[in-house]
């Protein structure tokens, strides 16, 4: 099995939730953008934005409102504009195909803890910690993916060190907040997993 499936492996199922625009040029290949809506069982959504080669596109041609499945990878930006986020998290998407049926959230990583973890508590009491786990790519390259645990796993992933090992399984979430930008409050969506099950393994 290729490394990219071992190390990070997304499944997708959700609508449509724009036209496809044009990202970028990378060797000759064009790859667009888009954004894809999928429900939770709580009733709320999450739309995350999905990069695609013009040639997988193609052989889909997926239409407003239409249902899809993307698998792919979870893969990190660092963005050096100034503008937007600094860091854009993207899925990156191998297939595409028409679905039918329940909408599917679904992410497996394996990498290791590249910052120290965050412990903090809601307002309601309710332990929460902010993970950063660096996963390795192909030819040197890594993705840094933002991710947050709960409950009991918030607290024992809070007292592991830098370079600790993990396999996580989640969902990709969208979250809303506010940021203050030279006096004005600005609206920006943050992208992390929602960490179901922490693992640890023998990475470093």
């Amino acid at each position: 099995m290729d490394e990219k499936w071992i190390n990070n492996s997304v499944e997708l199922t959700g609508v449509l939730g724009g036209r496809p625009v044009v990202s970028h040029m990378s060797r000759d290949e064009v790859y667009y953008i888009f954004p894809l809506c999928i429900h939770r069982l709580s009733g709320a959504s999450d739309t995350i934005n999905i990069m695609a080669r013009r040639s997988l596109m193609e052989q889909v041609t997926p239409r407003a409102a239409s249902k899809i499945t993307v698998r792919g990878e979870l893969r990190s930006f660092n963005n050096k504009t100034g503008r937007g986020n600094r860091l854009i998290i993207t899925v990156f998407a191998r297939t595409i195909s028409l679905a039918e049926g329940e909408d599917a959230n679904q992410v497996t990583l394996h990498g290791v803890l590249c910052k120290p973890p965050n412990l903090r508590r809601t307002p309601m009491g309710r332990e929460i910690c902010d993970l950063m786990l660096a996963i390795s790519r192909r030819y040197g390259r890594s993705d840094y993916l933002p991710c947050i645990a709960w409950g009991q796993n918030a607290v024992e992933a809070s007292a592991w060190p830098v370079g600790t090992g993990l396999e996580v399984t989640g969902r990709i979430q969208s979250r809303k907040y506010i940021k203050l930008e030279n006096g004005i409050s600005v609206e920006k969506t943050a992208f992390e997993v929602s960490v179901i099950t922490l693992h640890l393994t023998e990475e470093k």
